[in-house]
């Protein structure tokens, strides 16, 4: 069964052409190493009337959007040798010494077995 990784993090609005230009980059190694899809989104409608405003979860500040992001892999046994391999790749490993366009201590992720898949 299809195993998913979920992200939500804060990044500023004018960093948001250079979290996409890492993000297409690391794209391309995820689906090289063997995940199925590589998805980042840019929040667009967050100012919900229920519930927990994406904003609020991820701690969002003046200036910045959440960014919702997932990994598709075949399985759990997948997705533990894909994400090793990518760990391992030097282009990875490279643009981790690199800082980040957004603050890293306040991004959600963890993995998902999927419950519904249509």
């Amino acid at each position: 069964m299809a195993y998913v990784d979920g992200f939500v993090l804060a990044v500023p609005r004018r960093k948001l052409a250079t979290y996409r230009r890492i993000s297409r980059a690391a794209g391309k190694v995820w689906l090289e190493h063997g995940a199925l899809e590589y998805r980042e989104c840019a929040g667009d409608d967050l100012k919900v009337k229920s519930g927990v405003p994406f904003p609020t979860l991820a701690k969002a500040r003046a200036g910045e959007t959440v960014v919702f992001s997932w990994i598709v892999y075949k399985s759990r046994a997948s997705r533990d040798r894909v994400v090793a391999r990518v760990m391992k790749d030097p282009r990875i490993v490279k643009s981790m010494k690199e800082p980040m366009p957004f603050d890293a201590k306040r991004m959600s992720y963890g993995g998902f077995r999927l419950l519904v898949d249509m």
